[in-house]
């Protein structure tokens, strides 16, 4: 299935993107999709230490400076499976560097869940030590196999992530020519 062909970015300008899920939250398995093969592929496992502090999925028809589709953090109280997309609201954006690449992260809650009452409007509104957590876990995860690799830039807001996104887009309709 061609995720890029079948889903468009969602209307990011006022604050939605369409989010593909890769990794559920708390699990060690780094999913990844295969734009080539149109499927989603185990790549490794991790230690249990280093779980996903949230889901984890990219946006369809995006390109970030690493050539991956550009990557979301999806908070949700459910773990959401692999391979299922949904409409999300965008909070912000975690800046970062991985191999000395752009792996920016874009930060979302699923559009209408009801069951957190849609009380997240900005990143600064999720509890302070989920950021700690996410902060930490992209700071350490390649710590056992690539020491010093990875970079937590910062947290910024809204317009930065649209900004952010917006550049993805347009990195996939130039690669799209």
């Amino acid at each position: 299935m061609d995720f890029n062909k079948l889903l468009d970015t969602g209307d990011y300008e006022n604050g939605e993107i369409t989010v593909v899920v890769e990794i559920p939250m708390g699990s060690t398995q780094k999913i990844e999709f295969r734009r080539d093969l149109g499927l989603f592929m185990i790549d490794r496992v991790e230690p249990d230490i280093f779980a996903k502090p949230t889901n984890y999925g990219f946006i369809p028809q995006t390109l970030d400076e690493d050539g991956d589709e550009l990557d979301v953090l999806l908070v949700s109280p459910l773990q959401l499976a692999s391979g299922t997309f949904t409409t999300a609201k965008i909070l912000g954006v975690m800046k970062f560097e991985d191999d000395g690449e752009v792996d920016d992260k874009i930060i979302a809650v699923v559009a209408d869940d009801r069951s957190t009452g849609n009380i997240y409007e900005t990143f600064e509104d999720l509890p302070p030590k989920l950021i700690e957590q996410i902060n930490f876990h992209f700071s350490h995860y390649k710590d056992l196999k690539k020491p010093d690799t990875t970079i937590v830039k910062g947290f910024e807001g809204i317009d930065e992530a649209k900004k952010v996104i917006k550049d993805a887009i347009a990195r996939w309709n130039e690669q799209a020519k």
